[in-house]
């Protein structure tokens, strides 16, 4: 953790202001927020609560014993002033360079999950409602698309639902991008929640990888992404697609027949797990932020962080 922030040296003095009253740190105020992270703390006000008792707390963010604790209000406006989409890749770039040996740099498998918006299915409403009688809030019966309704809590999220049969929720949709070794995260962003969007981001993180590479590498995915525009697109950036095939897709006995094939398809598993930890210990399952780029920073904030909690225990394992 020290030799990250200590690379970010350069981005954090742009963020310090030569006139006021001096602010909360950028190094405190990242590290109070990867304790919020690992320990599923739920509030920023919790947050401040733990660091006036919790000695560990303390002497991590780096307080003194008797030295004061922010106020709550004032931790989250830094936090929404100094934290940005920019600076999130940025600490999530340097975490990458530390996991470096722990990476395969060949073959990959590609994924994206629902994250619940921070706003109730009653704020979906339709956009002209101004100029409509207002109700009160029963929608039972009305046909509700994102094309004419859209959240008074959360104007950027997006009614949608990953499979049938499930409930259609308010959302954002995280997408990563995981190494085949060791399930560590080689690439994370957020967008808006429909139909193309994992197939999009997918192509966006793979464009990124694959910048200045010579030679070919493989990704896995499951069955939303055997669609011939995403199967050719991919090919020409130079990305064998092991996706999973289904009926009538682009995948055909051209890729399926070789043994690698099978090997990514065996390893799609691990990008499970990141999102099983961003839900479960992340602050991931509903996110408490509004707007896509608050939780895009958070979303790859928090993917640093499951990649730091992993990088250590498996340094111990190859040593």
């Amino acid at each position: 953790m020290d030799v990250v922030l200590a690379g970010m040296s350069k981005e954090f003095d742009g963020l310090y202001s030569e006139v006021g009253r001096p602010s909360i740190a950028p190094e405190r105020l990242l590290r109070a927020l990867l304790l919020q992270v690992f320990y599923s703390v739920r509030s920023e006000r919790l947050l401040m609560e733990q660091l006036n008792y919790n000695l560990l707390f303390r002497w991590f963010v780096g307080l003194e014993i008797d030295e004061e604790v922010w106020n709550h209000a004032v931790f989250s406006k830094n936090r929404d002033r100094l934290l940005n989409q920019d600076l999130a890749q940025k600490f999530f770039a340097h975490v990458k360079e530390e996991a470096a040996g722990l990476m395969s740099d060949e073959h990959f498998t590609v994924d994206g999950t629902l994250i619940e918006a921070w706003a109730g299915q009653k704020s979906f409403r339709r956009k002209d409602e101004d100029d409509r009688p207002k109700g009160r809030g029963d929608f039972h019966g009305e046909a509700r698309r994102n094309d004419t309704h859209a959240s008074k809590t959360d104007p950027e999220a997006r009614l949608y639902k990953k499979s049938a049969g499930q409930e259609a929720k308010l959302s954002y949709l995280g997408h990563t991008l995981v190494e085949n070794r060791n399930g560590l995260i080689a690439a994370a962003m957020t967008t808006q929640a429909d139909g193309r969007a994992e197939r999009d981001a997918a192509l966006l993180m793979l464009h990124e990888l694959t910048r200045g590479r010579r030679g070919r590498i493989t990704t896995g995915a499951d069955k939303a992404y055997d669609t011939r525009d995403f199967v050719s697109t991919v090919r020409e950036l130079g990305v064998t697609p092991h996706v999973a095939r289904r009926q009538n897709g682009a995948i055909d006995e051209r890729t399926s027949r070789h043994p690698g094939y099978s090997v990514s398809l065996s390893k799609r598993w691990l990008v499970e797990k990141p999102f099983g930890w961003l839900k479960q210990i992340g602050p991931l399952r509903k996110v408490k932020l509004r707007g896509l780029a608050k939780v895009d920073w958070l979303f790859v904030f928090s993917c640093a962080a499951f990649n730091l909690i992993r990088i250590p225990k498996l340094r111990e394992q190859s040593a």
